[in-house]
């Protein structure tokens, strides 16, 4: 069996059967407010807390102060000093975006990743990654090699995907085809708030679980629960992980 990455979300480990498979790039999707971040900021906290694996964060939309703020407000008080260690490397909007050009951006991506030293990386986001190119064709080549960097740098990544509709978009898109896995971050508007789901709709080399679990984010990040009565989008009873 391949070796498999822990998430830092217990509930969704146990839906992937123990994690991600190692190397592997994972397309992370769901409209705004989802917890697509959260998730990349808990991947990369439980990567160094737990595991003493090191991690990239790099963001096309965020400042590295809001990365901090947001793992502070979840409980991750000590995120900002693994940050300050080296643990944890951002490469924020300011960074990537400063000359409008994808091949200087890798380049100052490489320049952290190449001695081999990260495990992790979370791209946040992938859709704005995309605006550095003009058609499909070239879109498609240099997510294709960008994937092939990651991966042959030893590192296992998360490529969030911003999308519009609430619910998974039923078109299969090219990220699908370019990716080993696809998670889906759900929430539908209630009397009282949101109720907040997470769906693995395919991992490649693993056996899963491809029903939709739901999940809650607050102290400590996301809790992913076995089918929770009154929780459940499938209306059927269960306990947490």
């Amino acid at each position: 069996m391949s070796d498999l990455v822990s998430t830092g979300v217990d509930g969704l480990d146990s839906i992937l059967n123990g994690g991600i498979t190692s190397r592997s790039t994972v397309l992370v999707s769901g409209n705004p407010g989802t917890g697509k971040s959260i998730f990349g900021i808990q991947y990369l906290h439980t990567g160094v807390t737990e595991f003493d694996e090191r991690g990239v964060y790099v963001s096309f939309e965020e400042d590295a102060e809001d990365i901090r703020q947001a793992a502070e407000s979840i409980g991750f008080d000590d995120f900002g000093d693994l940050v300050d260690e080296g643990e944890i490397v951002i490469h924020d909007k300011r960074e990537m975006l400063r000359d409008g050009d994808f091949s200087n951006a890798v380049d100052r991506l490489l320049e952290t990743i190449d001695d081999g030293s990260f495990d992790r990386l979370v791209l946040d986001s992938l859709s704005m990654f995309q605006l550095f190119f003009d058609d499909e064709q070239e879109k498609r080549t240099y997510l294709l090699k960008f994937s092939d960097i990651l991966k042959g740098n030893g590192l296992t990544s998360l490529l969030i995907n911003e999308q519009g509709a609430v619910f998974p978009d039923t078109e299969v898109g090219l990220e699908n085809f370019l990716t080993d896995g696809n998670i889906y971050f759900i929430q539908t508007p209630t009397e009282s708030g949101v109720s907040r789901y997470v769906w693995v709709a395919k991992m490649r080399k693993q056996d899963i679980d491809t029903d939709i679990f739901p999940m809650e984010i607050g102290e400590g990040g996301i809790t992913v629960h076995d089918r929770a009565g009154g929780f459940s989008m499938m209306g059927r009873e269960g306990s947490a992980f």
